[in-house]
Order: structure tokens, then C-alpha cells, then sequence
């Protein structure tokens, strides 16, 4: 049994290929030309058929910003609570929201930040952490199952005793680490 070759000499021109050889450096070959550098176009999901767009949410001490998404027509829609990632409620996450509409969905992302900043605004990762991310307090990002009336208002369309959840980095880190009698 022939061993493939390891080295420089494997990247040197053949006279003669032996068929395992042949197999080997195509299957390798054609792995590397499929992680080439993908494209950094943004993926963004139409509001056709869809009611999308920004709302309140009432909250303990007055209400914060919020994007939602559900199918235009009919309801009530299971939930689902986008939690977003460091970054605060950016296109990505407006996009997970219209994407979970599409799936006959009821879709909510929260700004859970709002009463700290706008993490759009700040560009350098620490200084995002010291302004607004380590000053936000575990209570106040939290959603509990017998609060999703709140989430219900002004629509009627959310059906929160279906509710799941899905989120992104540091926001959603934290609610995966709270015990599970007040995790969301």
C-alpha cells in the first residue's frame, strides 16, 4: 500500500501518477478550492407577506426598542425571542426575525441595551464592553415566560405558551448560564 507523499515534494510536478495518488491530491484539491473566501454580501430576507418592523416593548420602568417579524396573515404564531449578539439589534439579526416569519413564525429582538446605550454607535470592541455591555445588569435582560403578555401587545399575534428562544454571542451566553427557573 502506497502512503501519500507529505512534504514539498507533493507540490512538485509528477512524470508518473499512480491512481491513489491522483484521487488523493484531487480530493485535496478540490477541498481547498471549496474554502476559497466567500463572499461578504449580506444575506437580507424580503417583508413580502410579512408584517416586519420596529415596536415597544413594554418594560418594568417604561419600554425598549424591539424588531419584529410575523406572517402577515393569520395567528396566533408560536414565538420566538432573538436574543442579539454584542452588536446590539443589527441587519443579521432584523434578518433571523423575517427568516423565522417566513417559517410561519412570530419573531422578536429585543434591544436588550437600550437603557445602557446604542452598541452601533461605538466601533472598538472594548470600548462597547466597558460603556455598555458589562454595565447591563442579568434582571434586566431578562424575558420570563409569564411576562410574554408583554410581548403579545399591540398584535395579539404571539403565542408565548409555544415560546422558544434563539440568540448570539454575550447576550445569549448569559441567559444559557441562568438557572433554569428563570431562564427564558
Amino acid at each position: 500500500m502506497e502512503a501519500p507523499e507529505i512534504g514539498l515534494g507533493g507540490f512538485s510536478a509528477r512524470a508518473q501518477w499512480s491512481r491513489r495518488g491522483f484521487v488523493m491530491t484531487s480530493l485535496i484539491t478540490g477541498f481547498a478550492l471549496s474554502m476559497q473566501p466567500v463572499s461578504a454580501e449580506t444575506i437580507t430576507t424580503d417583508t413580502n407577506g410579512l408584517d416586519a418592523g420596529e415596536v415597544k416593548v413594554p418594560v418594568a420602568d417604561g419600554s425598549i426598542p424591539a424588531y419584529r417579524a410575523m406572517p402577515a396573515q393569520g395567528g396566533p404564531f408560536p414565538t420566538v425571542l432573538v436574543v442579539q449578539e454584542v452588536f446590539g439589534v443589527h441587519e443579521h439579526i432584523k434578518d433571523i426575525c423575517r427568516r423565522l416569519a417566513k417559517a410561519g413564525y412570530y419573531a422578536i429582538a429585543p434591544e436588550l441595551y437600550a437603557r445602557q446605550g446604542n452598541p452601533a454607535e461605538i466601533s472598538d470592541i472594548q470600548e462597547l464592553m466597558q460603556k455598555i455591555v458589562l454595565k447591563v445588569p442579568t434582571d434586566q435582560v431578562m424575558f420570563r415566560p409569564r411576562r410574554g403578555g408583554r410581548l403579545r401587545q399591540g398584535s395579539g399575534k404571539a403565542d408565548t405558551a409555544k415560546l422558544a428562544v434563539t440568540g448570539f454571542c454575550w447576550a445569549a451566553g448569559r441567559l444559557g448560564c441562568m438557572p433554569p427557573t428563570t431562564r427564558i
